[in-house]
């Protein structure tokens, strides 16, 4: 049996967006985390050297270039991962990186902001997709954007909507993944964001982490079985 570990570049972009329990569940598939804390001057390489690529979230839009300087290099290893079949995985920001560099398009602060657990509609192309496939319907999970995908790259899969955002997760080509919610996220982090922010938007930060916390069980359950089929890709690509 093969007891060798792949390695995934994580690039994190923000002091409070690390990789969160994906980190765990993508060791137990065999496939370590290598983070890169881009928002620290930590250098993003300038060829993708690993067996895969994650992208986490942030407060910037994807081409954001003037206040977050590493994205320009992050969108160079996504476009290389995309050209050579590596597989991807964008969180939030991560996946709003994607849809543009494969040719969508994101807006800042467009449409309604979501904030806490959500509930997705997962649509039909889920079928036979190798993360999404057969997942249990109307998965929930945590939420906390305001800029949004508002076009989706040609030929794109769409796998999932909610709502009050259409464009909750998506597929480019065979290996490329993008989610606009946090799939790594754990409920006691929401006790760590800003409530004067949340409360700008209508939102308390209490009722915000009961709800996450309710959700929990189920949407570790299905977002576990997400990583652990992404780090199983991974391995077979590798």
């Amino acid at each position: 049996m093969d007891t060798t570990t792949a390695t995934a570049l994580v690039i994190q972009n923000f002091p409070s967006g690390g990789p969160g329990r994906w980190a765990p569940w993508l060791t137990a598939a065999g496939v370590t985390p290598v983070v890169v804390r881009a928002y620290e001057g930590e250098p993003v390489p300038e060829r993708l050297g690993h067996a895969a690529l994650l992208v986490l979230g942030g407060g910037y839009l994807p081409d954001e270039d003037d206040r977050a300087p590493w994205l320009a290099p992050t969108r160079a290893l996504a476009r290389q991962a995309l050209d050579e079949g590596v597989p991807y995985f964008g969180i939030c920001l991560g996946g709003q990186l994607l849809a543009q560099v494969a040719g969508g398009e994101v807006r800042g602060e467009h449409g309604r902001p979501e904030f806490g657990s959500t509930r997705l509609r997962l649509r039909p192309e889920t079928a036979g997709d190798p993360l999404f496939d057969a997942l249990p319907p109307g998965p929930a999970a945590i939420q906390n954007h305001v800029d949004a995908i508002t076009r989706l790259p040609a030929g794109a899969h769409w796998l999932a909507d909610s709502e009050h955002c259409p464009y909750q997760a998506f597929r480019v080509g065979e290996r490329a993944w993008g989610v606009q919610f946090h799939p790594e996220a754990e409920p006691d982090g929401i006790l760590r964001w800003n409530e004067d922010r949340l409360r700008r938007y209508g939102h308390e930060r209490g009722a915000l982490h009961r709800a996450a916390a309710a959700d929990d069980a189920e949407a570790a359950a299905v977002w576990g079985e997400v990583a652990g089929r992404f780090g199983r890709l991974v391995r077979q690509a590798g």
